[in-house]
């Protein structure tokens, strides 16, 4: 079983204001990004909260989509990473780990990484578009000891590092997997992209 992983839970400090819960395409930008994923061949779409849980969780609650809160979310993105795997159901066998403020990934990114996942049997795939690594990473549900000792100022390049022969890259023609909406002017840029789209 292969489950999506949406990171939701930081704090927009950047933005200065809930930035997931900004319109986008008719919706709000989390509930844009969820649509996707859920239309890719992922089995199960886990939403993790922190910052602004209520507000998030009563706008995604009519998705089929589990939620787990990241009481640690100051922390940083890592520990909703590792809330996330602590939360998964045994079945699981990789984790596509998505950032919730790239709205505009379409859904057969995660279907190339899925599939690229099911052929080669690598236990992390990263996309890759014009030589740049971006996201969603897909993860192996064999290193969730591993990423439960990474230390949350290293994050998860570490894994990626000390695990590079495990690494796969693939090509995507998406150059969505490199931008993510931290500040006002991301939000203004994936605004237009999307008009443009």
């Amino acid at each position: 079983m292969i489950c999506a992983m949406i990171l939701a839970a930081g704090e927009s400090r950047r933005m200065g204001t809930p930035k997931l819960l900004l319109p986008f395409k008719g919706k709000t930008m989390i509930e844009t990004l969820v649509d996707e994923v859920l239309r890719s061949k992922s089995d199960k779409t886990m939403v993790v909260l922190g910052a602004e849980k209520e507000k998030i969780e009563r706008i995604i609650s009519r998705l089929p989509v589990a939620i787990v809160v990241n009481t640690r979310y100051e922390e940083g993105m890592l520990s909703s990473i590792q809330a996330g795997f602590e939360a998964l159901p045994d079945e699981v066998d990789a984790v596509l780990v998505c950032l919730g403020d790239q709205p505009l990934i379409p859904f057969f990114v995660l279907d190339r990484l899925i599939e690229a996942y099911k052929d080669t049997k690598k236990g992390i795939i990263i996309p890759v578009y014009k030589k740049s690594r971006g996201h969603p990473i897909l993860i192996d549900i064999k290193y969730k000891p591993e990423i439960k000792r990474i230390s949350p100022d290293i994050g998860l390049r570490a894994l990626v590092h000390d695990q590079s022969q495990d690494v796969m890259e693939v090509e995507v023609d998406a150059p969505q997997i490199l931008k993510d909406i931290d500040k006002p002017e991301d939000y203004m840029r994936a605004l237009k992209k999307k008009e443009e789209a």
